[in-house]
Parts: structure tokens; sequence; C-alpha cells
């Protein structure tokens, strides 16, 4: 049973300062996915044992995410979000400590499902951004929140690239910590506590999201795609340290790191990408980042030794994904204004399992045909992107 949705409207201020709250929210959180990705050679010198299995730690910290979504995520629509936002930052602090000290790799993996698992309180910011725009502002609302959480995804592959090249990958997961006990003082002092939208026990709750799935062909439409379209995203970024580790580059985990600056340059793409979804609807947009992200991949294939075409490769590949999400968030969120993290929960899920298949087919594609083989696969997840696309017309 839902209950009316009765946050006070805020002014335009008030929503600028807690749009930017919420995006700084969503970026600390999302970074502790993606810190392992820069970090993958380091892990196998570390673990030469295990080596063959390294592609599974940001395998699992994916499905971690995607399993946190169907089982925490839609706790927003229940209870405060800001309480389960803090509760999540206890969690994940326990995961990054046991990672930091980890003994075998085994143990790694283990903590990275956790890690994945609680930092989806970063996808309460999404909706929450949601229900405090008016309906006309919602696509900027979402943009201007996920700029800071595509940042975070982006610049926690710089910051863990210059923290492992000076001072060990363990110390990555360390300084996280830090970072994320510092976001707790901020979200307990200044984030507004959420108004509750449903009064479902936990279980039913749980239930819920699968029947919006089932009723909602919007969903089922955007889920698909976004999945796709993350799954070539995240293909690229785990298979880039290894790239560069080789011939002609031989460059270490700092370097790989220094492409997210590059990838967060677009990030300022987003807010722009949601009036543009405003203003002439997310399908057109959706087109335009699909074929933004095929081009990527075709500019990566020409560029296995140079690092300028991998530049201009990670801006496109960059902003197409922003302007796929952000459409695609806008678009589900008016399909079912009552239940934001409801909604999210299918969609992040869907995505979250796209973007694991995604770095588990990089790693199979690069060690059985290379770079090249890696550039087919995601341009193959592109095209399943664009035909699922198509067919919804």
């Amino acid at each position: 049973m839902s209950v009316p949705h009765s946050t006070p409207a805020p002014s335009d201020r008030s929503l600028r300062g807690s749009l930017l709250l919420l995006a700084s929210v969503a970026g600390a959180a999302i970074a502790n996915i993606y810190y392992n990705q820069p970090l993958l050679d380091s892990f196998s010198q570390s673990f030469p044992q295990s080596a063959p299995w390294i592609g599974a730690v940001p395998t699992v910290t994916q499905l971690g995410f995607a399993v946190g979504m169907l089982l925490l995520a839609p706790l927003g629509d229940r209870i405060d979000r800001r309480r389960l936002i803090l509760l999540q930052i206890a969690g994940i602090c326990v995961a990054l400590l046991v990672a930091a000290t980890a003994p075998t790799l085994p143990v790694l993996i283990g903590a990275s499902l956790a890690i994945g698992m609680l930092a989806t309180m970063a996808q309460q910011a999404g909706p929450f951004a949601a229900e405090l725009a008016p309906p006309v502002q919602r696509g900027h609302a979402v943009g201007s929140v996920y700029s800071g959480l595509l940042l975070g995804i982006l610049l926690a592959r710089t910051g863990a690239g210059f923290v492992a090249e000076y001072f060990g990958w363990r110390a990555v997961f360390a300084a996280s910590i830090v970072t994320m006990l510092v976001l707790a003082v901020v979200v307990a002092t200044r984030l507004p506590p959420s108004k509750p939208t449903s009064t479902l026990p936990y279980g039913k709750l749980l239930g819920s999201p699968w029947y919006l799935a089932v009723d909602l062909r919007g969903l089922r439409e955007a889920a698909l795609t976004g999945a796709a379209l993350y799954a070539a995203f995240s293909l690229f970024w785990s298979v880039l340290s290894l790239l560069l580790a080789g011939a002609p580059f031989h460059l270490g985990p700092q370097a790989a790191g220094l492409f997210g600056i590059v990838g967060a340059a677009g990030a300022y793409v987003a807010p722009w990408a949601g009036i543009l979804a405003d203003r002439r609807g997310p399908r057109a947009v959706i087109s335009l980042a699909i074929a933004l992200i095929a081009v990527a991949f075709v500019v990566f294939g020409l560029s296995g030794a140079s690092i300028s075409g991998l530049v201009i490769g990670v801006i496109v590949l960059d902003i197409g994904l922003q302007m796929a999400q952000v459409s695609n968030q806008s678009r589900i969120f008016a399909l079912k204004p009552e239940a934001p993290s409801r909604v999210n929960t299918v969609y992040m899920m869907c995505y979250f399992i796209g973007g694991a298949a995604g770095s588990a087919t990089g790693a199979v594609a690069w060690h059985a045909f290379g770079w090249t083989g890696a550039c087919i696969a995601g341009l193959l997840f592109s095209a399943l992107a664009g035909w699922n696309h198509m067919r919804g017309r």
C-alpha cells in the first residue's frame, strides 16, 4: 500500500543545494565500485598464483551492486533515505577494511561483493532528486545528480591509480574508508530526511519491483538498453589497464586511472542531456547516445597503439553513456512517480548485471582475441542496445 508523498516543494536555491549534495553522495558512494578497475595488474602481482581469476574482482563487485539493488534499494520507498544511507556507510566501511587487509584473492573477492552491495546507497540520490524537482525539471534534476555519480565513477579510477602507484593498492581501500566517514558527517548534518511513500512490509516491497517490470513495457525496454550500453562501457574500462600494461605502452595503474580525468571532462554533459530530454523527449537522445558509443568502439579498435586515439574514444564513450543514462532515468521516473526507488531498482539491477556481463566478456575476449576482440564485443553490445531501442518504437 502506498501513502501520498508530501515532501514540500523546495525553493530554487534550496533545490540547487539539495541536488549538489545528492550529487556528492552519489559520486562518493559509487566510486567504491570502480576503485578496483585500474588495480587489476597490481592484484596480479600480489596474488600471482590466482592471476587467472583477477577479473572476478570487478565482476563480483558489479554483481554485488545488482544484489544490493534488489535487497536494499527498494527500502528507499519505505524508510527515510538519510537513515538508510548512514547505515550503508557503516557497513561499507567494514567491507573496505576487509578489502584493505585481504590476505588472499578469495577474501578480496568476498569483500568486493559486500562493497558492491552496500554502494547502492548511491542509487537513493536519483529517486530523491526526482521527488524534489517539479515534473518539468525532472530530467535536469536527474542529470545534475547523475553528473556527480559519473564523476565518482570516472575519478575513482584516477584516484585509485594515483594512490596505488605511490602507496600500493591496499591504501586505496583505506583512503576510501576516510572518505566514507567524512560523507557520513555531511549526510547526517546537511541532508534533509525523506518522506516514505510506501507502507508495504519488506517482503512485499522486494516483490513489487517485479510487478512493475511486468506492467511497464517502457521500464523493460529502458532496462535492457541501459544494461547493454553499460556492458560496453564496463568492458572497455575492465581491459584498459591490461592494454596499457603491455606493449607498446608499458604503463602502470596511474596511467590507466588518468583516463578517468579525460572521461570526467564529459560529465558536464549530463545536465544538458537532461534538459535536451525534457525538451525533445528521451527517445531521440537515447538514439544519439547509442550511435556515439558504437563510434567510440570503432575508434578504440583503430587505436590499440595510440594514446590520442584512446583519449578521443573515452570522451565519446562517456558522453554517449551519460546521455543514455540521464534520458533513460528521466523516462522511468515518469512512469511511476509514487514508486521511484522500486522503478529504479529494476532499472539499475539490470544495468549492473549488464556491467558485470561486460567486465566478464572483456576478460574472456582479451585473453582469447586481444584488444581487437574486446572492441568487437563492445560493438556487439552497442548493436544489442540499438536493436532493443528500435524495437520499442
